[in-house]
């Protein structure tokens, strides 16, 4: 019986791709680097506000908008403010508390980090938003998160159009 197994471990190590990983998609950033063309990278985990300081500036230069599933903040970088290496939208996430336990507050972020990471390229380039998710987002289909995710980031896109225009005019 034991030689069966060593005849099974010899073939499936001799075998050429045995060994090699299975083969991965490419992602939109690395389509964009095959292009040739330099785009701005787009990349969830520099695309994060991380610093108290950074949530703080959104709150004070913005108000609450709502959108069913979730409350969001956002604010327009200055040229001088953009961060070295990154020049990208940047989505920060809060999960309190009141919307339950540890493992669910865990759940609720990581949808929301995911909807968000799909359609960051929405976002003008020079914003800031702060996502405050409802309990709701627990319970809804992921595919309907996704799209009010893209609506918001759209509305917040339409904004930053709004202003960028009346700071050309003045």
């Amino acid at each position: 019986m034991g030689g069966g197994r060593e005849a099974i471990a010899a073939v499936a190590v001799s075998s050429p791709g045995a060994l090699r990983a299975p083969h991965r998609k490419q992602t939109q950033c690395e389509n964009n680097m095959a292009d040739g063309a330099p785009k701005p990278q787009l990349g969830w985990p520099s695309a994060r506000l991380r610093k108290h300081a950074d949530y703080q500036r959104v709150y004070e230069a913005s108000r609450k908008q709502f959108s069913p599933s979730m409350t969001y903040f956002f604010r327009l970088r200055a040229e001088d403010e953009l961060t070295p290496g990154y020049s990208g939208p940047r989505v920060g996430l809060t999960a309190g508390r009141v919307l339950g336990k540890a493992v669910e507050r865990n759940r609720i972020k990581r949808r929301m980090r995911e909807a968000a990471r799909m359609h960051l390229a929405l976002l003008p380039r020079f914003a800031d938003v702060v996502l405050h998710p409802r309990k709701l987002v627990l319970e809804i289909e992921f595919a309907k998160l996704e799209r009010e995710v893209a609506k918001v980031f759209s509305a917040i896109s339409a904004q930053a159009e709004k202003v960028r225009d009346a700071r050309a005019r003045a």
